[in-house]
């Protein structure tokens, strides 16, 4: 099921389905600046009843969580979904919502854009679950209320693609990235991220040749977490009983899209989640694999031979140093997209219409083809 594009006057809810910054007074002020960026898209921002909760509660009532989403899909007037920010406890959302079949009942019939990334691949992929077409792209804390005067060009290119009328495009490399701000105080507003042209650009690692298939993936910690159950022992039976990741032939339909987080993983743990991946057999079931560009280029060239040693057996391809993810700026990648990789090329095209067409829009369309 996709979404319909963003229209302006569009209304769009912000959820806190994870980690409680949202609603902290140290942040009053990204919250300012992400709703009046909102408004200058010509939206129109729904602040969910529990989004502005303080840490500790939400951290103790993922019911509210849950809620808040449910709320939002239930609300037909609401036409998209932007998490806050991600966390590490997503999963606990799981029970509620899986569990409500008028929730459930509502993402199907009410479809509408759902964008975040970090631990918000929890919910994307309960909503792939589910059958629904989400983003894993922007979320509002760190995109939308980005500190400088204005939304940083890449981030606010691929943003733009929500009111876009969802035909083909391609992911380019952006030409700058930017380092991580080390404070994200009031102080700070105003003031530029540092920034660094891009030396590198997209980078073949493994496997050759061009390659169709449909977008999965999402946060490489969340995933392992979810796979293994280490961090949190209760998200593997959670993810079991409601059969999240896909089966063996639906695996072998996807191309597989992974990044790691603000934690910096040591380029041993990253192999070690690689490998878990690898021995459930992941990687040599997928058509390709992309990677999102490490966050403040912290382990690039480790992180690369760690992907060519885990790859080095197997015919799948893999293209580095994509921006979408925890590095900054970052695109959007719409699950279950139908993608081509020129692997060869280093270049990724988004091939199927991202957002369902209006009944005007399909009549408009036919017209078209008539004359």
């Amino acid at each position: 099921m996709k979404p319909y594009a963003l229209k302006k006057s569009d209304k769009i809810a912000i959820v806190s389905l994870s980690r409680g910054l949202l609603g902290m007074p140290y942040c009053e002020h990204e919250l300012e600046i992400g709703i009046k960026r909102l408004k200058e898209f010509g939206l129109e921002p729904v602040i969910m009843p529990n989004a502005l909760k303080d840490l500790n509660y939400l951290a103790d009532h993922p019911e509210d969580r849950a809620a808040d989403l449910k709320q939002a899909f239930m609300d037909d007037s609401i036409k998209a979904i932007i998490t806050a920010i991600g966390g590490d406890d997503t999963y606990k959302t799981f029970t509620y919502l899986m569990e409500d079949q008028e929730f459930k009942e509502a993402v199907r019939k009410h479809p509408k854009i759902f964008t975040g990334f970090s631990d918000t691949t929890n919910n994307h992929l309960m909503l792939n679950k589910l059958g629904l077409s989400t983003f894993y792209g922007p979320c509002l804390l760190v995109d939308l209320a980005e500190l400088d005067n204005e939304m940083l060009p890449y981030t606010k290119y691929y943003f733009e693609k929500f009111f876009g009328d969802g035909e083909s495009f391609e992911i380019t490399s952006s030409p700058i990235w930017y380092e991580d701000r080390l404070d994200y105080g009031k102080d700070e507003i105003g003031k530029p991220r540092v920034m660094h042209k891009e030396e590198h650009g997209y980078e073949t690692l493994n496997g050759k040749g061009v390659v169709t298939g449909k977008l999965y993936g999402g946060c490489l910690e969340s995933i392992y977490d979810a796979l293994t159950g280490l961090t949190y022992p209760g998200a593997l039976e959670v993810y079991k009983k409601y059969e999240i990741f896909p089966t063996d032939s639906e695996w072998q339909e996807k191309i597989l899209f992974l990044e790691t987080s603000e934690l910096r993983i040591s380029p041993q743990e990253l192999e070690k989640m690689l490998l878990e991946m690898k021995n459930r057999n992941i990687f040599k079931l997928v058509k390709g694999v992309i990677v999102g560009k490490p966050i403040d280029e912290k382990y690039y060239e480790e992180y690369k031979e760690v992907y060519k040693k885990v790859f080095n057996d197997l015919d799948t391809p893999v293209l580095y140093n994509v921006n979408f993810g925890h590095s900054v700026p970052r695109c959007i990648l719409p699950y279950d997209a139908e993608v081509t990789i020129d692997y060869d090329n280093k270049r990724i095209f988004i091939n199927s219409n991202i957002f369902e067409y209006s009944r005007e829009e399909k009549q408009n369309k036919k017209q078209l083809k008539i004359k």
